[in-house]
């Protein structure tokens, strides 16, 4: 089997589609059509079969997606001219997909640290749109970055830090007249933020264990339209520590911390291992890892 074969088996396999198999390979359609005809004589499988509107890898695909992608990178790395890996000459763009409070604290970071090194590479950053699906599999996301949790089993994970809950409200709150005890805190209105509009968590768990129950008067969906509706109404909201103090401040906002016993978030990013060995998506992990602030009085531990 040639090497163009596999590349258009790769092509098939990520893709799921002939139309954007084809797009993939530069060529029509027909041809890529041809090919997966030629592919299926070749392995004896369908490896790919009609599923409504749409194309659905075999079992017999599956397996070998991640074997012909490994295979083709090997490739690739003995046929590239020069032994050493250079940012500089990186052109690519790698995408992530995180909350939008994550991204508003690392992405000013994370890019000018990228710029520097690699002026070719770019950054998509997405939202959790598509958390807990096939993104990484299906190669719509390089690196999932936050409170990592349904993941298929082959992904890959790196921890990175371990950040503290917070509560946030307008400055001149009256919950900031006396000390904030856990029933002071209860009785206060509150903001859920859930994209999938959920009202209840870890807090409210915590409340119920001292016998108390807050109010969640509003969900809304992203960690900035909480901190806005926290600023303009008597409603509490909840932060990060260490995380965007100058924009908390900027907004007339205070912290303060939780008067219960709630264990810190445990943030870290996630990949398919098919691009473990990849130099240049190990480059950027890296660098996506050091963006990440660390709490007061660490530093990252890059071993």
């Amino acid at each position: 089997m040639d090497l163009n074969l596999l590349r258009a088996l790769d092509a098939l396999l990520q893709e799921n589609s002939v139309t954007r198999a084809a797009e993939r390979l530069g060529t029509s359609p027909a041809a890529a059509s041809r090919t997966l005809a030629r592919l299926r004589r070749a392995v004896g499988d369908p490896l790919l079969v009609r599923a409504g509107q749409q194309m659905a890898p075999t079992p017999r695909a599956l397996e070998l997606r991640e074997e012909v992608g490994a295979l083709l990178r090997n490739c690739d790395d003995v046929l590239r001219p020069g032994a050493g890996f250079d940012p500089a000459q990186l052109q690519r763009t790698f995408t992530v997909q995180a909350t939008d409070l994550l991204l508003a604290g690392l992405a000013g970071t994370l890019t000018d640290r990228i710029h520097t090194e690699a002026p070719h590479v770019d950054v998509v950053f997405l939202p959790e749109a598509v958390e807990g699906g096939p993104a990484l599999r299906q190669g719509w996301v390089d690196v999932e970055l936050g409170v990592l949790g349904h993941l298929d089993p082959e992904v890959r994970t790196r921890p990175l830090t371990k950040i503290a809950l917070l509560g946030v409200a307008r400055s001149d709150h009256p919950l900031f007249d006396r000390p904030i005890d856990a029933r002071r805190f209860a009785e206060a209105g509150h903001i859920g933020i859930s994209r999938l509009g959920k009202r209840r968590g870890p807090i409210d768990l915590a409340l119920a264990e001292l016998g108390l129950r807050r109010r969640i008067a509003a969900v809304v969906p992203s960690h900035t339209s909480a901190m806005i509706l926290a600023r303009d109404t008597d409603l509490v909201a909840l932060t990060l520590a260490d995380w965007l103090p100058d924009a908390i401040a900027a907004l007339g906002l205070r912290t303060f911390p939780l008067p219960l016993d709630v264990a810190p978030l445990d943030l870290g990013m996630a990949w398919h291992p098919r691009n473990s060995a990849d130099p240049g998506h190990r480059w950027f992990r890296d660098r996506l890892a050091a963006a990440v602030p660390a709490p007061s009085g660490t530093a990252h531990d890059d071993s």
